[in-house]
């Protein structure tokens, strides 16, 4: 009965279209942090270049050394979901979810404590959005790939007709 109810309201939206929606939640998380950041940076820093260079190597490290593969992985997963219509909220997997709630509460404390050191947890904030932003990217880039296949696909249908 529960689950009969559960699928009924289930909001649900295509494959190709839940790579769209994660695209805009890794667009949004990444500049939040490059926003949050940037100001930070450019309004206390006597140094923003140095700040700003070393948020860039670290975040494009931080891209090639983690978020390459995640990316992929979420891209992959999302394409191999089995029914056509998942739930909107299928972009991530459970331990994902997990993860950024994790990874939100540690950048609220450290943003609230007085023991960590602004400067660079800023730099950290704008390091942390360029990887988040490729990523976005990445997922920007295979909706789009998706696309031009489903109207190839469509073409091909039409002909065969």
């Amino acid at each position: 009965m529960i689950i009969k109810l559960f699928n009924k309201f289930k909001p649900v939206i295509s494959k190709r279209y839940l790579m769209l929606i994660a695209a805009f939640v890794w667009t949004m998380a990444g500049v939040m942090l490059l926003v949050r950041g940037t100001v930070y940076v450019l309004q206390n820093s006597n140094y923003r270049a140095i700040h700003f260079l070393i948020a860039f190597l670290f975040g494009t490290g931080f891209f090639w050394a983690l978020f390459n593969k995640i990316s992929l992985k979420h891209i992959n997963r999302i394409r191999n979901i089995e029914i056509e219509n998942p739930c909107i909220f299928s972009f991530f997997n459970f331990k994902s979810y997990l993860i950024m709630a994790f990874m939100i509460t540690v950048g609220i404390m450290l943003r609230k404590s007085s023991h960590v050191n602004k400067d660079f947890l800023y730099t950290f904030y704008v390091g942390m959005g360029i990887p988040l932003l490729i990523s976005a990217g990445r997922f920007y880039l295979a909706w789009f790939k998706d696309r031009s296949l489903l109207r190839q696909k469509t073409n091909i249908s039409n002909a065969s007709k």
